[in-house]
């Protein structure tokens, strides 16, 4: 039996830009968390480089997570990503085997 979808996204800012890209990814939390199959949505910061955020999302299903990237305030946060990244982000995608419990 499978689990719910679970993205981890890592997002490295330039240096210069790292609280803006925070600030931004903060705003998303709220709206994504009452999104239709949006099970989670948590932002964390790398204690070893403040220049890294990383998101785990769990999704209901595939077509929430692809829903989600068609939202208005997703696309405009991935529009800017080109000015506040310092590279690509790493995107992991995978399937909870053994839920806590």
């Amino acid at each position: 039996m499978s689990g719910p979808l679970i993205l981890i996204a890592r997002l490295k800012a330039k240096p210069e830009l790292s609280e803006a890209l925070g600030e931004g990814l903060s705003h998303l939390i709220a709206p994504t968390l009452a999104e239709e199959g949006s099970l989670g949505y948590v932002l964390h910061r790398d204690n070893g480089d403040p220049s890294v955020w990383i998101l785990y999302e769990t999704w209901r299903s595939r077509a929430d997570l692809d829903a989600h990237f068609e939202r208005p305030y997703t696309k405009a946060m991935l529009a800017r990503f080109p000015e506040l990244l310092a590279r690509d982000m790493e995107l992991t995608f995978a399937t909870v085997i053994h839920p806590r419990g």
